[in-house]
């Protein structure tokens, strides 16, 4: 009862005193009512290279990739961080620049620009929106609550801790904007790794270094065709998974957007990309894999079971609060990402230009709040939480991500051609993957081969019907790049 008395106090100091950091970092700043969407969603251009670095590695990694990636236990999955390091300097190299160079507020914005149509970016972000309303929300909450119901031991029902995580997570979002995510996912995210490190050091000693016993193909980084990332969907589908992740979605590009300028952006950006190389890798894999060993197979819970076997109490209430601050810093992001997508891509472009950015947003999150919480039973289903993702979002994710290429690399392309290959696209991979499916998993191929499908049959798509229907010849012209770049 003592120990349990002391986890519990160490857990709520450590998690007020990053609300205290934050709320001391982010006071006095300027609320200018000039621009509300600058200030609100683009913290006022204001954030530091290392609150962007901090930002973007911890509005990433969260419990459904610790728990999740951790649930495979295998070394395949640490392929995911190594590709993502190639995304991240996508990112900064290619998407940064169009985006300082148009003064984007949201990644749709650009496709405004070179569309010359709203109707686009509001489709593009009603499908950004929903991503995050109907499968990061819920998926985040849900691997978070039963991270912490499982370490901890309590017999409280999972709804319970959910809503706790909710409440919080929406009082960050909707009172401190993107500023107050933004720092204390920095604050929270050198806890977080400091504290998943430790766990990587200590799940090694407790079996002395030792490998031997575990199966080869849960240490490979060669999968073959049967394992969840084969070898060969690296050099098809990986690669533009992650350039929509990284690249495209707002969750992510929001904070590098919220630099003074480009320069400060892709500093943070690289910084991100460090981490991701150097320790990401190492606490999404290890700690599973050494969970095998000593448990088995047990699946999402291996994490948090090494946690519980090898950390020390004194420390499992400091674990346990950076756990807590990477689900509540991944959910507000995701939060706050999603209202910026609704308040200035739809609201003020069909309902009312000039609302109350505040209390608009608190609306908006509140109901993305409701709509997490009434998602996590279905998610309770599922028996891989990160491969469950990877597929839903793969719906949207080649889809959208056909647009942004098209837009980037043709000119005179129609809109409507550009939404029609996004509608079909969403069908194509539906029907792809889904086992009710007659197109269901064509030739076998694995998953990620299918986005690559709907990739090229997207941007094929847009192309062919510009000609066919819209009577559009697409000019092909790298003229963007070539640009000054802004400042």
């Amino acid at each position: 009862m003592f120990s349990s008395t002391i986890q519990v106090s160490v857990f709520v100091f450590v998690t007020a005193l990053i609300g205290f950091l934050t709320y001391l970092s982010c006071r006095g700043q300027n609320r200018s009512s000039q621009n509300q969407n600058r200030e609100y969603f683009l913290a006022g251009g204001g954030l530091a290279w290392y609150f962007v670095a901090g930002s973007i590695t911890l509005t990433n990694l969260s419990t459904d990739q610790l728990v999740g990636m951790n649930g495979n236990q295998m070394a395949l999955l640490a392929l995911w961080e190594f590709s993502a390091v190639v995304g991240l300097f996508v990112l900064a190299k290619v998407f940064l620049p169009v985006y300082y160079k148009f003064k984007c507020t949201t990644t749709t914005e650009l496709l405004e620009q070179r569309y010359h149509d709203k109707h686009i970016r509001a489709v593009i972000s009603a499908l950004f929106f929903l991503g995050s309303a109907l499968i990061f929300c819920p998926a985040v909450i849900y691997s978070g609550s039963l991270f912490m119901q499982s370490m901890f031991g309590v017999d409280l029902p999972l709804m319970y801790i959910a809503v706790t995580f909710v409440v919080v997570g929406a009082l960050y979002a909707i009172f401190g904007g993107l500023r107050a995510v933004a720092v204390s996912d920095t604050y929270s995210g050198v806890l977080l790794l400091t504290m998943a490190v430790l766990v990587v050091i200590l799940a090694l000693q407790a079996i002395d270094y030792n490998f031997d016993g575990i199966p080869v193909e849960r240490l490979t980084l060669i999968g073959d065709n049967d394992s969840p990332i084969p070898w060969h969907t690296l050099l098809t589908g990986m690669i533009f998974i992650q350039m929509f992740y990284w690249g495209t979605n707002q969750v992510i590009t929001q904070r590098a957007m919220a630099a003074p300028s480009l320069k400060e952006a892709q500093k943070g950006v690289f910084a991100a990309a460090g981490i991701r190389l150097l320790i990401v890798p190492a606490i999404i894999v290890i700690p599973g894999i050494v969970s095998y060993k000593l448990f088995g197979d047990i699946g999402d819970s291996a994490y948090g079971k090494i946690v519980a076997t090898v950390l020390p109490d004194w420390l499992s209430g400091v674990f346990a609060a950076a756990m807590a601050a990477a689900v509540l810093t991944t959910f507000n992001s995701n939060l706050n990402s999603a209202t910026a997508l609704y308040v200035c891509d739809i609201h003020e472009s069909y309902v009312n230009k000039t609302p109350n950015v505040p209390k608009l947003s608190g609306y908006v999150t509140v109901l993305l709040c409701l709509v997490s919480l009434a998602l996590i039973p279905v998610y309770q289903q599922a028996d891989s939480i990160i491969n469950l993702i990877q597929q839903l979002y793969g719906l949207l994710s080649m889809p959208i991500l056909s647009v942004f290429i098209v837009g980037l690399l043709f000119r005179n392309v129609h809109a409507n051609a550009a939404i029609g290959s996004v509608l079909f696209g969403v069908a194509l991979y539906s029907a792809m993957s889904f086992e009710f499916s007659p197109m269901y998993a064509p030739f076998g191929l694995h998953y990620i081969h299918l986005m690559f499908v709907t990739l090229i049959a997207c941007v094929s798509f847009a192309l062919i019907s510009n000609k066919v229907i819209f009577n559009q010849k697409a000019e092909f012209s790298l003229a963007l790049y070539k640009e000054e770049e802004a400042k």
